[in-house]
């Protein structure tokens, strides 16, 4: 299996860009026409930006259902045709090689009317969104990520522009842009040609007149409470990004007739999103477990715990995957010590990196005079074991990185299951014994 992958490796590196591009563009045409078109028989709502993307997806996706719709959806998450969840186990968020039209094809013959899509800027790179004829696109914002990978940030948002653009090639009618108008990328988007632009956040800018706009809101431990356009929302998601992430689904939905009534009736039914702030032990401390991969959800995640905390913040992280986004290494462990007492440092997905190095990466962005505790424990269940171990009532241990991810990855192609929720519940029930 090792000399497999090196080979592997060893051709990409010989191949072309343009080879490379060409080969992946070949599968998304020829699995389109062996598929027939599938998305020309469904409505597709695409969802992009930096953060956010499952929990939209998974929201709209709520929001279509409980408007009578039958529902096909793909996200880091899950997927979903009808009543019908998988676990994604894929490590891919937006799977290649044909196999989104293949899942689209399912959806039409599972009779599926939307299917709402998590579309990634390496997913556009691999030209995996061509040959979907989307009728709605949501833009959610975009922050630093990705930067090895694509050479700069504007290389970024330009590769994210390209499904953008895509739009106006598709044979469906009233194609329709929705945009975060509060992010400051928000005019790139809504440059692209579209038959209308919907908005969500605080006040409607440029083409998106129409919208979703936030009127008032409040933030607890115990979740959010929110209201847009006359309707309320009270749910058990905790913080601001997450209220954003309500708004952006209702607009998606308003953009295909649904009345904001009806938004606000199935948010309000929303429990939860896996691996997204999911709590996992409430009492005597807290445990919370969440996906966030990025500086910003990062920092967005420890600020929300840390309003109303009588106690420590006890963070648990890694960096997310060997072998790229370095650049975040350092940036994870000086937010871990700004806003955590306690910050363990562990192993997450390695992939065919020294895992060492990964972790001492981290810890060169915890400042010297750091006055919480710093913990170094590579092996990630005896890092949990550990943070449990320390917690007190009062306290939230935070632990980030693989939120609802069921394997980690090492070297040489190897996985192996895990899942953060289970194993601290399992750690917290021998420990209770």
């Amino acid at each position: 299996m090792e000399t497999l992958n090196k080979i592997k490796v060893f051709i990409r590196g010989l191949a072309p860009s343009k080879a490379v591009s060409a080969y992946h563009w070949l599968w998304s045409w020829g699995a389109a026409i062996f598929y027939g078109f599938p998305s020309r028989r469904l409505r597709v709502i695409g969802v992009t930006g930096t953060s956010g993307k499952s929990t939209v997806v998974e929201l709209t996706a709520q929001i279509l259902e409980q408007a009578g719709y039958r529902v096909a959806s793909a996200s880091s998450i899950c997927f979903r045709l009808g009543h019908q969840k998988k676990e994604n186990q894929l490590k891919m968020t937006m799977p290649g090689r044909g196999a989104m039209q293949r899942f689209l094809f399912q959806a039409v013959r599972a009779g599926c009317h939307y299917a709402v899509i998590e579309v990634t800027s390496e997913g556009i790179s691999q030209h995996r969104h061509k040959f979907i004829d989307f009728d709605a696109l949501v833009f959610l914002g975009l922050s630093p990520e990705h930067i090895e990978r694509h050479g700069s940030f504007e290389n970024y948002r330009q590769t994210k522009g390209k499904l953008f653009a895509q739009l106006a090639k598709s044979r469906k009618k009233d194609q329709v842009i929705i945009v975060n108008a509060d992010d400051q990328q928000a005019d790139y988007f809504l440059s692209f040609k579209a038959d209308r632009y919907i908005g969500f956040g605080r006040r409607p800018r440029g083409k998106a007149k129409e919208g979703v706009y936030l009127k008032d809101i409040s933030l607890s431990p115990q979740g959010s409470a929110f209201s847009f356009d006359g309707q309320s929302v009270e749910w058990p998601l905790r913080g601001e990004f997450n209220v954003f992430n309500g708004l952006a689904a209702a607009a998606a939905a308003r953009s295909q007739g649904i009345p904001l009534d009806k938004s606000a009736r199935a948010l309000r039914q929303v429990k939860g999103i896996p691996g997204r702030m999911e709590t996992v032990i409430n009492e005597p401390f807290s445990v919370i477990v969440d996906y966030a991969h990025t500086p910003k959800a990062l920092e967005s995640v420890y600020q929300t715990i840390r309003q109303g905390l009588k106690g420590r913040l006890i963070a648990v992280l890694g960096a997310c995957g060997g072998g790229r986004d370095k650049w975040k290494r350092p940036v994870f462990g000086k937010l871990a010590a700004t806003y955590g007492q306690v910050v363990i440092l562990t192993n997450e997905d390695p992939y065919d990196e020294d895992p060492q190095q990964i972790i001492d990466q981290v810890k060169l962005g915890i400042p010297n005079d750091f006055s919480g505790d710093l913990l170094i424990i590579p092996d990630r269940e005896a890092a949990i074991k550990k943070a449990l171990q320390l917690a007190q009532p009062g306290d939230v241990v935070v632990i980030t990185g693989k939120g609802s991810e069921t394997l980690m990855c090492w070297a040489n192609g190897r996985k192996i299951s895990w899942d953060d929720r289970e194993v601290v519940k399992r750690l917290w029930t021998g420990l209770k014994v």
